[in-house]
């Protein structure tokens, strides 16, 4: 069976995170206000092929814990649908 993985990285809520700090500091700049906060981080999109829905959650889970985030400063969550 072909999946479709959609996995979004994030930096931990505790830390800081310069990136979105940045863009919030510049929103003004274009007459953009009400924005309380901005977090940036990355979206993945990752098609596999795999004998059943719970082994491509493997799968995934594994892709991410040990290549695609850095678990000590970023958390991932992430969605599978059926190609």
């Amino acid at each position: 069976m072909k999946f479709i993985a959609e996995i979004d990285i994030m930096p931990h809520k505790e830390l800081l995170d310069p990136q979105g700090k940045t863009v919030l500091n510049n929103l003004d700049h274009l007459d953009l206000s009400g924005v309380t906060d901005v977090r940036i981080g990355r979206h993945v999109t990752m098609a596999l092929e795999a004998g059943s829905e719970a082994e491509a959650k493997k799968t995934v889970e594994t892709a991410c814990q040990k290549l695609l985030a850095n678990l000590i400063v970023e958390t991932f969550h992430f969605e599978l649908h059926k190609a």
